[in-house]
């Protein structure tokens, strides 16, 4: 019975079907932030509840990875950073790929991770991928703090590094980092409901993108080196963020604002194709999940 009829108030929440395939209804998820809170905070906190060193994880990867890229490329194979010790450029880069990665490869399993709740109880399912792009901030946060610390420690051992008039900037550099990892997210996720055979294939290629996406060596030693294969760099939008990300954070290398522009294109449309299979594959997923 339509409550209008009965003199009552209306309905305060009305759940019915998507009028198009792009709807990103941002007022219904500000409905449900308090859900999207809960959500993050139990990533955050309960993921390592249970294990000895809990949150010192989140330091021990970052800075284990950065000596053994120090040692094994800087160190034998003779990457040169520059001005900037070859441990501090490893640790930025290995912390702005992190959280990209982590983006990727946590929202392209929404659907087989969240199937079960999915199935019983409606929220607006972008709640799922926003938690995982916002949780993993918190920890990007914790690991950018860590290299401001040998920052620090660097510059005052008298390092040739510096911030410069871009650095304020660095917060929308991010932005387009977690939307893209959102939106490829999203395709990855909304096609492993059909196709099982892409979970395989996310770890060997998260691997493979970031040996392409000039993790541990700046974008202008392959352009000098191998200029037949930097096309690979030229048309890779995550090397443009990497690269950004250091010259603001370290002054290192060259600001690519063009590549900025192509990136954050990519970003947007990436970020709608990502939005247009996701909304389609909420639909009937449960049925093929």
């Amino acid at each position: 019975m339509n409550p209008k009829e009965n003199n009552t108030s209306p309905w305060l929440f009305e759940i019915k079907p998507k009028s198009s395939f792009f709807t990103l209804n941002l007022k219904e998820i500000w409905q449900y932030r308090d859900l999207l809170y809960l959500f993050v905070r139990r990533d955050v906190v309960t993921v390592y509840k249970q294990t000895i060193l809990g949150p010192l994880w989140y330091l021990i990867q970052p800075l284990f990875t950065s000596v053994t890229f120090t040692i094994v490329f800087n160190n034998l194979a003779g990457i040169s950073t520059g001005a900037v010790p070859s441990f501090l450029f490893n640790l930025g880069s290995i912390t702005i790929w992190n959280y990209f990665s982590s983006c990727l490869t946590g929202t392209s399993n929404t659907f087989a991770t969240n199937a079960g709740i999915f199935g019983k109880v409606y929220f607006p399912r972008i709640i799922a991928p926003l938690t995982t792009v916002i949780s993993n901030l918190a920890r990007f946060v914790i690991q950018l703090l860590i290299f401001f610390g040998f920052f620090i420690y660097f510059y005052w051992k008298g390092a040739q590094i510096s911030f410069n008039q871009w650095s304020i900037l660095l917060p929308i550099v991010i932005i387009v980092m977690g939307v893209l990892g959102l939106g490829l997210g999203m395709i990855i996720s909304s096609m492993v409901t059909k196709y099982r055979d892409l979970n395989y294939l996310i770890t060997f290629g998260i691997q493979l993108l970031m040996y392409v996406s000039g993790v541990f060596y700046p974008m202008s030693l392959i352009q000098s080196k191998m200029p037949e294969y930097a096309w690979i760099i030229q048309y890779n939008p995550v090397a443009y963020i990497i690269e950004t990300s250091r010259y603001m954070l370290m002054s290192v290398g060259e600001l690519p604002l063009l590549g900025m522009v192509y990136t954050t294109v990519v970003t947007i449309v990436v970020f709608l194709v990502g939005i247009l299979l996701f909304n389609r594959t909420e639909k009937n997923f449960i049925d093929t999940i």
